[in-house]
């Protein structure tokens, strides 16, 4: 018989880790929970990650304990905690999007994602936090306060999934579903040490959602510590489903031999912090030490198109919030209502037209990745800055506007390709430090496989933040 695990260490397993544990018997799904409970009891005050707590936790992983011990788990992943971002519909939970008028507003149904979490037996622990509507790149709002960074408590996990990252980096919970609209899971995994992978447009189907107002930018995407893991979870969401015509597209073959990588140190003169310059450029190493095919340039199209449309559809999206959820509009933010006004004097005429220069920008990136298979950026130009602040004014001596931090992650929502996360060396003062790669559309697959190649190669394990390791409330 298999050695019993310490339940009390359970919070250091990944999610794979945790079903191997079951299946052997050295752990059970209720144990594990009722282990977190008390963790996120002891933590979660220093960083406010969660905001919700499922009661009815504890029942399902009974549930899951029973299937295992019957030999009859609903998935590989039947009984592994899950956290979902306050952005998904869970049934019988709050769903607030950080607004005070919505705290009491219980979701009838579960977003399809969680529906298909529930169905593999995941258990969901409970809510993070999101700053208000998700629309912005660090984590705070009215109704639940500030989300703090588990490498600093000081500084932030960005946002918008910023609860989602804090929690997993903690320890909290192994796995955690965030959104993406403009790199609302890549860059705050980046300021976490994270693998935070967003899906090909229509590679997660999408109902019971809350009003969709970025679009098909923003999808349902895994946020996980090891790439195996992010797969894992990805298996479980994926695939279309008849309520999102969306999500019925092709899956082109991945391409086979070494991969053709373009390297895009930096976007023209914008500011990028000089470690994570350099600590890009050793992570892409790894990647030439595999064998793969790097040159290094400029994007092989203009960002015009995405530049023109992103306020356009940043304040017609708050109009939108705003006419679905008009009990919102009082209680938000000074900012937001202002957007809101800009945007329902927007002409239609120029919205339909920066969604036509959307629409042809996602041909130029198509006809690009006909040369290349795989385009690397970092995440994020900035390190976590302030938890209270909402972006970092000035980035390499730099005076920055609110997206300086961001301009990396948002054309590939425009273009709808996957993108995914992965942890660079970290910073001289140990802060995480990550870089984007950047598929064909529809070859998530072949992201994640080249994320375990890399995870593999460069021999480095999972570094818990100093916070992570306290064993006491002080």
């Amino acid at each position: 018989m298999a050695a019993q695990h310490d339940v009390t260490q359970s919070w250091r397993l990944g999610a794979l880790e945790l079903a191997a544990a079951y299946a052997a018997g050295t752990l059970t799904p209720l144990a594990v929970v009722e282990a977190l409970g008390e963790r996120i009891g002891r933590l979660n005050p220093k960083l406010n990650a969660l905001i919700t707590i499922n009661p009815a936790a504890r029942e399902d992983a009974a549930a899951a304990t029973a299937r295992w011990a019957e030999g009859t788990p609903l998935s590989p992943l039947d009984g592994v905690p899950l956290t979902v971002k306050d952005h998904l519909n869970v049934e019988g939970l709050a769903t607030t999007w950080g607004n005070r008028a919505l705290a009491g507003r219980i979701a009838e149904e579960d977003e399809l994602a969680v529906a298909r979490c529930r169905a593999a037996g995941l258990v969901i622990l409970g809510k993070t936090n999101v700053p208000e509507f998700t629309l912005e790149g660090y984590t705070d709002n009215a109704l639940f306060g500030v989300t703090r960074n588990p490498w600093n408590p000081a500084l932030t996990p960005g946002g918008s999934s910023g609860g989602a990252v804090a929690a997993v980096a903690a320890g909290l919970c192994p796995l955690a579903l965030g959104t993406d609209g403009g790199g609302s899971i890549r860059r705050p995994a980046s300021h976490t040490g994270l693998v935070g992978l967003k899906p090909s447009i229509g590679a997660v189907a999408r109902a019971g959602s809350l009003p969709q107002v970025m679009l098909d930018f923003e999808v349902v995407g895994p946020l996980a510590r090891t790439a195996a893991d992010a797969e894992a979870l990805y298996r479980v969401i994926a695939g279309p489903d008849r309520r999102d015509q969306g999500s019925l597209w092709a899956r082109p073959a991945a391409s086979a031999g070494p991969l053709r990588i373009l390297y895009v140190p930096r976007f023209g003169e914008q500011p990028l912090d000089p470690e994570i310059a350099e600590s890009v450029e050793r992570a892409v190493a790894v990647l030439e030490g595999l064998g793969h095919r790097v040159t290094r340039g400029a994007l092989p199209f203009g960002l015009a198109a995405v530049d023109r449309f992103w306020p356009m559809m940043g304040a017609a999206a708050v109009a939108a919030i705003f006419a679905a959820l008009p009990q919102a509009e009082p209680v938000a933010a000074e900012r937001f209502r202002a957007l809101a006004a800009q945007g329902r004097q927007l002409p239609a005429a120029d919205y339909l037209g920066g969604w036509e220069g959307i629409r042809r920008f996602r041909e130029r990136v198509s006809r690009a990745f006909e040369a290349v298979d795989i385009i690397i950026t970092p995440s994020a130009a900035a390190l976590p800055w302030p938890a209270t602040e909402p972006y970092p004014p000035e980035i390499a001596g730099q005076a920055v506007g609110p997206r300086g931090h961001a301009i990396y992650t948002g054309w590939v929502n425009a273009c709808g390709h996957p993108a995914i996360n992965l942890p660079a060396p970290p910073s001289a003062g140990g802060l995480p430090i990550g870089f984007q790669l950047v598929g064909a559309f529809g070859q998530d697959a072949q992201l994640l496989q080249l994320a375990a190649d890399y995870e593999r190669a460069n021999g480095r394990g999972w570094r818990w933040p100093a916070l992570a390791e306290q064993t006491t409330t002080g």
